[in-house]
């Protein structure tokens, strides 16, 4: 009876201690349910019937982005050390493994022992110690297999398990921005190439403009005022290229350095002018719940804290105790040449079973530890769905907006065109008459010498000129002035629209599906 009472108390300890590991923290985050729609009832320009496309660059049908990004991926230093680091995880997840199975050794080892032994004397009847020599040579194998009772061994594979999916999605989280940062910078080179031929057509306009100015007061036929007014608008407009060059320059540069060569490697290859990559004229971009499942990071910290919540059970596991088989066998002998004999076999196995009895706190507080760190990747994680939520969110809104801006503009600039047409037509129409009058006047000045000195009719007419040519000059700069204006912001709005997309294509985290780790 005593016996099966002790057995039966040593398989409740067992069991309760089983319940302890079992019911450890959850592997998964708790999260609330998400929202089944985005926060605004509609968006301009994108649907969320179908979720987004994994190869989202090839809706701009840009040859040019296209190879730009596969090669990005193909090179790019930060992309190639997490994929380092992915190398990294699967080994630790390997050595981790590794405690699952027995460990063989071989043990070799060869001694010279001095040594003083008792010798009996049977004359003196007396023992004396006297130095002895030998040798000791020994060849053998050792071995030891812990058992895994409480799951300390399963639950550090299952935390390095879930380490490697962390690095596996951190990777995909480097290639997502890798993705954004090599088309929005793209985008940004191409528009702000379209601002520099603008500025340049607008130079040349206005180049045209001063010499028009310069032989209309040469002839008498405008003011010094009308020529200051004309080089000023036209150093203005020159001012604007240096900045845009620069900014040029600084987006070929950051291409060729995601690309993983150095700054200057694409200069001739992206100093031609191309258009900007247009839109497709509907996005798809699912749901919020998609989203959750789909972005990196939140699959990452999703991971994170399932390998917090291993590492809680398995400091946990240290309070119970280890069983551990151990063997060893071999052959000694004195002489080199005797461990071909079977004299000097030797054998040992049995069980080992270690248990803490006293560590000072170090496993209370080691669990302690891990419970704090299984929390931080709770919180994490609520974090990162609420940025990733908020990040896609903003990046709907600015799209949308930014093509009624586009559109406006787009309007804009037809009607400055219209107006500055116009404008030129009416001043050279004016200018026109006004020299016919002013020739015509001449002869009739001729004919009226009688009625009217000719200094005095010539001070009428210089006056009449100056006012009409002052106000047809001004109209002229005005409507230059707002087309360049509006033409430069068409062109921002134009790449901030492409730009916008490509933040939302990053926000919704799609991309890395196209590109598997080998």
């Amino acid at each position: 009876m005593k016996a099966q009472r002790k057995a039966l108390a040593v398989r409740s300890v067992l069991f309760l201690c089983g319940l302890i590991l079992v019911f450890g923290p959850n592997v998964r985050a708790q999260t609330e349910e998400s929202t089944k729609t985005w926060a605004a009832t509609s968006f301009r320009g994108v649907s969320t019937k179908q979720p987004p496309n994994a190869d989202w660059w090839n809706s701009f049908h840009d040859e040019e982005l296209t190879r730009l990004i596969r090669r990005g991926v193909a090179n790019n230093l930060d992309l190639r050390l997490a994929a380092a680091r992915v190398d990294e995880a699967r080994a630790a997840r390997g050595v981790a493994k590794s405690a699952f199975y027995p460990s063989v050794g071989v043990t070799t080892s060869a001694e010279r022992l001095r040594e003083r032994v008792p010798v009996f004397n049977p004359s003196t009847n007396t023992a004396a110690f006297h130095p002895v020599e030998l040798n000791n040579f020994q060849l053998g194998f050792d071995s030891a297999w812990e058992i895994d009772v409480f799951g300390r061994i399963r639950n550090d594979v299952k935390a390095a398990s879930a380490n490697v999916r962390s690095a596996e999605e951190n990777r995909r989280d480097v290639l997502v921005v890798l993705l954004a940062e090599i088309a929005r910078s793209y985008s940004d080179l191409r528009g702000f190439q379209l601002r520099l031929e603008i500025a340049e057509e607008n130079i040349r306009t206005e180049e045209d403009t001063v010499h028009l100015t310069k032989t209309r007061a040469a002839a008498g036929l405008a003011t010094q005022l009308d020529v200051s007014r004309a080089v000023a608008e036209l150093e203005t407009t020159n001012a604007v290229v240096p900045s845009l060059r620069s900014a040029i320059a600084a987006s070929i540069h950051r291409i060729s350095v995601l690309l993983g060569q150095e700054p200057a490697a694409l200069e001739n290859e992206l100093e031609t002018s191309a258009p900007v990559p247009v839109v497709p004229p509907e996005v798809p971009v699912g749901l919020p719940s998609d989203l959750l499942k789909r972005r990196p990071d939140v699959r990452r910290a999703d991971d994170e804290i399932a390998g917090a919540a291993a590492n809680v059970k398995a400091a946990r596991a240290d309070y119970f105790p280890k069983f551990t088989l151990l063997g060893s066998a071999g052959r000694q002998a004195t002489q080199l040449h005797d461990l071909s004999l079977s004299l000097g076999n030797f054998f040992a196995a049995g069980p080992a079973i270690s248990l803490p009895i006293f560590t000072g706190g170090r496993i209370r507080s080691n669990v302690a530890v891990q419970n704090a760190r299984w929390k931080q990747t709770q919180i994490l994680y609520q974090s990162t769905v609420l940025n990733s939520l908020e990040e896609t969110e903003n990046a709907l809104v600015n799209y949308s907006q930014e093509q009624e801006r586009r559109d406006r503009l787009q309007a804009a600039v037809s009607q400055n065109q219209i107006l500055y047409q116009s404008t030129v037509l009416n001043s050279l129409e004016e200018t026109e008459n006004a020299l016919v009058n002013y020739s015509q006047e001449q002869e009739r000045r001729d004919r009226l010498q009688a009625a009217v000195s000719q200094n005095q009719t010539a001070l009428e007419l210089s006056r009449e000129l100056y006012t009409s040519g002052l106000g047809d000059f001004l109209a002229v700069l005005d409507a230059q002035r707002q087309l360049y204006g509006n033409e430069d912001l068409l062109a921002q709005s134009q790449t901030a629209v492409t730009t916008n997309l490509i933040a939302l294509y990053k926000a919704l985290g799609g991309g890395w599906e196209s590109f598997p780790q080998q």
